[in-house]
């Protein structure tokens, strides 16, 4: 699936209007050595990073959409719909760089430390990642490694790109490509006025076959933290969970009235799976259900990019907004 044309236009413009250049060493305004404080430590970097690799989901998007090419970034594993391992925003991108496809790294398994040694990176990005402390140490046997500040999964989008930012010597243009981020977002909302102050709860799975529990995703998501970016609230439990430090809840079906303040639905499935939840005696009583105000994500970009990353929100955000708002507008 592409972008809008609009999308496309405002995801193009926006990368030509920043002054940065393909190379870190031309565009770099911070001192080094530099240290940046995480929740595994505090990582000290010698020296300006001319190699730069990234492990776990979407670090890459920042060095990439601060014109630095990665030597090393992990393959994609969701959302890849050509099977070359590159989500179409990180493709346009290298393209708009005039740069090869990187090492991909096949984390299928894991963290492939060998592949990442073989790239010799002066610094390795992870803020946005599962990194354990041992996983941590054997990365930074490699290179100096930036690791997530508040927990494994954490780190929200502009978190993501304050921390892989510093970590190249780039914090002020991060922050630019922060502000560009929320402008784009604003205008975008702005077309949309029927998202603001609806309440929305985005489901971690539904399995058409057993709804007897409703898993879903807590305002410590970055899913969720998303929703608030486009003028959506959270509900009572998905508030509660997040405030426990939890990323996802749970709630028995025969709960199901704890939901009456849901007025969207976000879920991972296809018509076989609405059709079910409507059918099913407990979630057919879901106030988003009778109302038809249910957003079904797939396997394709907008599924993907509701997990907001810095270059996934251009591409896909008219898109994603537009399935939301027709959503608000049957809301009870």
């Amino acid at each position: 699936m592409q972008p809008s044309s609009r999308s496309r236009r405002s995801f193009l413009a926006g990368l030509a209007a920043s002054p940065l250049l393909a190379s870190a060493a031309s565009a770099a305004t911070d001192a080094f050595p530099a240290t940046v404080a995480h929740g595994l430590g505090t990582t000290t970097i010698p020296r300006r990073p001319q190699r730069v690799a990234t492990v776990a989901w979407a670090n890459h998007e920042v060095p990439l959409a601060l014109g630095v090419a990665p030597v090393g970034m992990a393959r994609a594993n969701f959302g890849d719909d050509d099977g070359d391992g590159l989500l179409p925003w990180t493709a346009a991108r290298l393209a708009e760089l005039g740069a090869e496809p990187p090492v991909l790294f096949d984390e299928g398994d894991g963290i492939d430390f060998e592949a990442v040694a073989e790239t010799r990176p002066d610094v390795i990005l992870a803020a946005y990642s599962g990194l354990s402390q041992a996983d941590y140490a054997t990365l930074s046997s490699i290179a100096p490694v930036v690791a997530w500040r508040a927990g494994p999964w954490a780190t929200d989008w502009r978190e993501m790109i304050r921390l892989n930012a510093a970590g190249m010597g780039l914090s002020a243009e991060g922050e630019a490509l922060i502000a560009r981020t929320e402008a784009e977002i604003a205008a975008t909302l702005a077309r949309h006025p029927a998202l603001a102050g609806k309440s929305a709860m985005f489901v971690t799975h539904l399995d058409a076959r057993d709804l007897s529990v409703i898993r879903f995703y807590t305002a410590a998501d970055t899913r969720v933290k998303f929703l608030a970016d486009l003028g959506l609230v959270s509900p009572r439990a998905v508030e509660e969970a997040g405030a426990a430090g939890r990323y996802a809840g749970e709630i028995s079906a025969e709960r199901i009235d704890d939901f009456d303040d849901v007025d969207i639905l976000i879920a991972y499935g296809g018509e076989a799976l609405r059709d079910s939840i409507r059918a099913n005696p407990l979630t057919g009583r879901m106030k988003a259900v009778q109302a038809g105000s249910v957003v079904l994500l797939g396997n394709d970009p907008v599924g993907t990019g509701a997990n907001p990353t810095p270059l996934s929100i251009p591409w896909v955000l008219e898109a994603y907004v537009d399935r939301l708002a027709e959503a608000a507008r049957r809301a009870r």
